[in-house]
């Protein structure tokens, strides 16, 4: 996984394999090494290349798609997988985005909605306080 989000995140980025090389200090041949397979980078440059190809260093090392062909999401944004719509429209909140987003039982979510862009999932302590926030501002 790898070797496939090294070269589509630095193809993305507009970069060439002697740019991006110079930009962690190593040759272009050791970069090229990086994306054919044949060697890995240390942590330290692996975190380099991280924050240069602005991810974080796990999806860059583990991003496999989801099966679905998606590149590497840029830092901050995820792709946690699908989820079904269960009978009586319960959801199950995948434990990796319920980690990240400290939802425990009995968090309570805002369900909002864009008839074209779809549903948005929101923790009613912070929609409550961005609201607070709006309020202070009038």
């Amino acid at each position: 996984m790898f070797r496939e989000n090294l070269i589509q995140l630095r193809k993305l980025k507009g970069l060439s394999q002697e740019e991006l090389a110079e930009k962690i200090q190593v040759s272009r041949q050791t970069l090229s090494k990086y994306e054919t397979g044949e060697s890995l980078p240390d942590i330290e440059k692996c975190s380099r290349l991280a924050e240069i190809l602005d991810v974080s260093l796990d999806e860059l090392v583990n991003f496999d798609g989801g099966g679905w062909g998606l590149g590497v999401p840029p830092r901050g944004k995820h792709l946690f997988g699908v989820v079904t719509v269960g009978d009586k429209g319960q959801i199950v909140i995948p434990a990796k985005a319920r980690r990240l987003f400290g939802m425990e039982p009995g968090t309570r979510l805002v369900v909002l909605a864009d008839e074209e862009s779809g549903l948005a999932l929101v923790k009613e302590s912070r929609l409550l306080a961005v609201l607070d926030l709006l309020r202070e501002k009038e």
